[in-house]
C-alpha cells in the first residue's frame, strides 16, 4: 500500500526588471547548475499566498514588487511529496541583495544563490536549465506575453 504524499504549496515570482526576468542561478554540491524563480513554501503564518510571495522575495532578494497577477500553476511529484507551485508575474520595485536572509543563506552547504537577469524571451531562456521543467515549457510558449500580463 502506498503512502499518500505530503502536499507542499509554494509560490514563485516571475519577477520582471525592465525586459528581463530575475532568476536565481543555483550551484549546489553534487548537482548540475540550474536556474529557478524566487519563491518558496507558504508557511502557516502567511496571511495569503501573496503575503508568502512578498515574504519570499524579501528573504531571497531583499526585494519588493508591485502588484502581482497569478499566471500559471504546476505540480511536481517526488517520493512522499507533491509540490503545488503557483506562479505570479510582477515587476521589481526595489532590490538590495545585502538584505538577503533565511536558512539557505546561513548554511554554506546549500551552495550558491546567484541572482541573474535573463531577457524575457523564449530564445534567451531556452539554453538555461530552468526548473521546474513545466515552467520552462510555459515560458517557451509565453515569455513574450509576460510584460503585458504584469499589472
Amino acid at each position: 500500500m502506498s503512502e499518500t504524499p505530503r502536499l507542499r504549496r509554494a509560490v514563485r515570482a516571475l519577477l520582471l526588471d525592465g525586459d528581463a526576468l530575475v532568476l536565481i542561478r543555483r550551484t549546489k554540491p553534487g548537482r548540475p547548475v540550474y536556474w529557478t524563480t524566487p519563491g518558496g513554501g507558504i508557511e502557516p503564518g502567511d496571511a495569503s499566498p501573496e503575503a508568502a510571495l512578498r515574504r519570499e522575495l524579501d528573504e531571497e532578494l531583499g526585494a519588493t514588487a508591485g502588484a502581482v497577477r497569478q499566471v500559471f500553476a504546476c505540480g511536481e511529484q517526488s517520493p512522499g511529496l507533491y509540490r503545488l507551485n503557483t506562479f505570479y508575474v510582477c515587476r521589481l520595485v526595489s532590490m538590495d541583495l545585502s538584505r538577503r536572509h533565511g536558512p539557505e543563506f546561513d548554511d554554506p552547504g546549500s551552495g550558491r544563490h546567484d541572482v541573474e537577469r535573463v531577457t524575457c524571451t523564449p530564445a534567451a531562456l531556452a539554453p538555461i536549465d530552468l526548473i521546474p521543467e513545466t515552467l520552462a515549457a510555459y515560458l517557451g510558449d509565453h515569455a513574450a506575453d509576460l510584460p503585458g500580463l504584469a499589472p
